[in-house]
């Protein structure tokens, strides 16, 4: 029997016209994992693992790096649980012996046991500080880049700030950082005092910056070589494909596919506010923005929660998660626990980066010194094991600014199964229904 229609009421007020009350249809929270539950890449869902351990120490390193010198009472730490997203009943004393030569546990003399670094750890971020210094410059030029993107080329602190691990920014760069590259972008308070919101601001374009990562690859252009009065207009580039091995192929879904690619589109750096929101070239100018800010991310993959908060600013559709569902050649979204991640298909050879930035290479030294290998079907993971299936339910993050987004993810009712109990999905086979209902939506 078909369900009824889902939608949620929400009252605002107006002070001229009065309260009145606003409908949002909604789709169903299960959808994206219906649709996709059978897509799943193994090689990917390994890399989504590797990420979940090393941010969690990562974060354990932030909170350690802002104590007096460098240590911490052990019960202080359970107040930092959302940070470290470790939630209860997992102790975190345990993951910490799990990684004995990054953490060390000691008790003083009135009994209290207090959590420090190694000198192996703080070797290590000697190193990880060296390498972000080192390649600050690029940092720089992609965040340019996204402001040069941006529809009001200004873009909040806070919402970078979300991007701050992805593209190799300093622990402290809303402090220092921003204000190094005063010839590209610079801080503001537009609606100060009504609003005290800080933005990073463009200051000057540069149009050797406004040729997309897909252009240099594809034409063999290079920014910073005679491109200075390169104006980003329409372009007609297909995008690199890569697809599960459980994909038939149907012909590309009846030449749906090959028409996508031929289709022009508009420049992520060039004007959108024209295009008609829902248009075959409002979607695909939509895939190009997120194929290019994936692109400048270190591990060439995004929370999908971030990406939703940049709709406005990137001109990208409401319902973003279908569209990189229905992409599932340029895209693969990886649904483990309650935040998706999406991954820049081209980027990867099996599990692995194919251009590595140092600071991957650096993030996998320290993986390494904690005996993570990453899961698969005939191989126990020598540790870690337990904490690389803590999903995100209940943990720091941001929540999605739109609720029928967060439904549409299933944020509130359904969490995937583990990884170790679909050891049969390479043999699955897609729902190409599913895709090409997806195409025609």
């Amino acid at each position: 029997m078909p369900q009824s229609p889902h939608y949620r009421i929400f009252f605002t007020n107006d002070f001229i016209r009065g309260p009145h009350v606003q409908r949002r249809w909604m789709t169903s929270s299960k959808r994206v994992q219906d649709r996709s539950k059978n897509k799943r890449v193994q090689d990917l869902e390994i890399a989504t693992e590797k990420h979940k351990v090393i941010y969690k120490i990562l974060h354990l390193f932030e909170i350690l790096k802002g104590e007096p010198d460098n240590i911490i009472p052990l019960r202080n730490l359970d107040q930092h649980r959302r940070q470290i997203n470790l939630p209860k009943p997992h102790k975190i004393s345990d993951f910490l012996r799990k990684a004995p030569k990054l953490f060390e546990l000691y008790k003083d003399p009135r009994g209290v046991v207090w959590c420090g670094m190694t000198e192996t750890a703080e070797e290590l971020l000697k190193e990880e500080n060296e390498v972000i210094e080192k390649h600050s410059g690029k940092a720089a030029e992609y965040v340019t880049r996204m402001l040069m993107m941006s529809v009001d080329k200004r873009i909040a602190l806070d919402k970078i700030a979300h991007f701050r691990r992805d593209f190799g920014l300093p622990l402290d760069f809303r402090k220092h950082w921003v204000h190094n590259y005063p010839e590209n972008f610079k801080v503001v308070q537009p609606f100060k005092p009504r609003d005290k919101i800080e933005y990073l601001e463009l200051v000057s374009w540069n149009p050797d910056w406004a040729i997309t990562e897909l252009e240099k690859k594809v034409l063999g252009l290079k920014g910073g070589q005679n491109e200075s009065d390169h104006v980003p207009g329409l372009l007609s580039l297909a995008f690199p494909l890569k697809f599960p091995s459980s994909y038939k192929k149907m012909y590309r879904y009846n030449g749906k596919i090959e028409h996508f690619q031929k289709r022009e589109y508009l420049s992520p750096y060039a004007d959108a506010r024209g295009l008609l929101a829902g248009s075959l070239e409002f979607d695909k100018r939509a895939v190009a923005v997120m194929h290019e800010l994936l692109s400048f991310t270190l591990e060439k993959r995004l929370v999908t929660d971030y990406l939703t908060h940049f709709r406005r600013e990137f001109t990208m559709p409401q319902k973003l998660m279908r569209l990189l569902l229905k992409h599932l050649g340029i895209f693969y979204v990886s649904e483990r626990g309650k935040r998706f991640s999406v991954f820049l298909n081209e980027a990867y050879d099996g599990s692995e980066l194919i251009e590595k930035h140092p600071l991957i290479i650096w993030r996998e030294k320290v993986l390494r010194l904690v005996g993570f290998r990453g899961k698969n079907k005939n191989k126990k993971i020598e540790s870690f094991d337990d904490y690389s299936d803590v999903e995100d339910k209940d943990l720091v993050g941001i929540e999605s600014e739109d609720d029928d987004v967060q439904l549409e993810l299933g944020q509130d009712e359904t969490t995937m199964r583990s990884l170790g109990n679909n050891s049969d999905m390479d043999g699955s086979e897609m729902e190409i229904e599913e895709v090409c209902r997806a195409y025609n939506e």
